[in-house]
């Protein structure tokens, strides 16, 4: 017979429970401000930096 309780199903619950949902809005949160329409001049100046020669 198998055990209910186990560390690995702890472990795994709480995963799955925190961190999970956590990490999904830490991403949505980098999307909106890299998509932000006020940022758009910064990344486009960023994005020329490679190409520019002093």
């Amino acid at each position: 017979m198998k055990a209910v309780f186990s560390i690995e199903n702890l472990a795994s619950s709480f995963v799955v429970s925190l961190w999970t949902p956590l990490f999904v809005g830490i991403f949505m949160a980098i999307v909106v401000y890299a998509l932000w329409p006020g940022n758009k001049r910064r990344f486009d100046s960023a994005a020329r930096l490679p190409l520019c020669r002093d």
